[in-house]
């Protein structure tokens, strides 16, 4: 049992994997509950990760000051709105968390994995919940869709951001570190083949959410 009384659901997946539509119906089938619930993101979720975040996806810099970055944002995020509303019982659910740093910092920069860990237990530790308390999602819901696919979806969407307009090869990349995730996490993670209709990955989305017990 998580010694939170929230819950703590992320929603991940490579660029175009289609999660953040998702994330909205997940969010009305909680309050259609009566659940109380908080919608965010990341790199983002409060003023201060909002300027990182701008930062993060539109400024030139190497991997290490992505990682660092990232991580800031992670902790003021954490520290103001996560951490507040798990306390009170609230569902969090947010768009992307630190299985994203691995994926795309990690596996697709290619940056050092045991720093990328480090960092992980610096800023997600929650000495008052434990000493040894390191806050993870109680469910990871993981998009998975061919690179090939996701890239068709991506063209002529938007303006692309820094990590949007990466090549294909990155983000076959990013997915394999994802793969790896799911593999060392089996117990958090949920993979939801979003290569279907999206009425079937909005239906999967809530069997992996009811599974838990957590919707009827």
């Amino acid at each position: 049992m998580s010694p939170s009384p929230g819950l703590f659901i992320t929603f991940e997946g490579i660029d175009g994997a289609g999660k953040t539509s998702h994330i909205h119906r997940l969010h009305q089938a909680f309050l259609a509950a009566g659940r109380q619930v908080v919608l965010t993101r990341e790199p983002g979720g409060t003023p201060l990760a909002e300027k990182l975040r701008a930062l993060f996806l539109h400024d030139a810099m190497d991997p290490l000051t992505e990682a660092l970055l990232v991580f800031a944002a992670r902790r003021d995020h954490l520290v103001q709105v996560i951490e507040p509303a798990l306390a009170r019982g609230d569902v969090v659910l947010c768009d992307r968390f630190t299985d994203a740093t691995f994926a795309y910092q990690g596996a697709g920069r290619g940056f050092d994995l045991g720093v990328l860990s480090q960092l992980e237990r610096m800023v997600q530790a929650q000495p008052a919940l434990g000493p040894d308390f390191i806050r993870n999602p109680d469910l990871t819901i993981w998009f998975d869709l061919p690179t090939e696919v996701a890239a068709e979806r991506l063209a002529g969407a938007r303006v692309p951001d820094r990590f949007e307009s990466q090549p294909q090869a990155f983000f076959a990349q990013v997915a394999g570190g994802y793969a790896r995730r799911a593999a060392e996490y089996p117990q958090r993670f949920a993979r939801i083949d979003s290569n279907q209709a999206k009425d079937a990955v909005g239906q999967a989305v809530h069997d992996a959410v009811a599974a838990r017990g957590w919707l009827a």
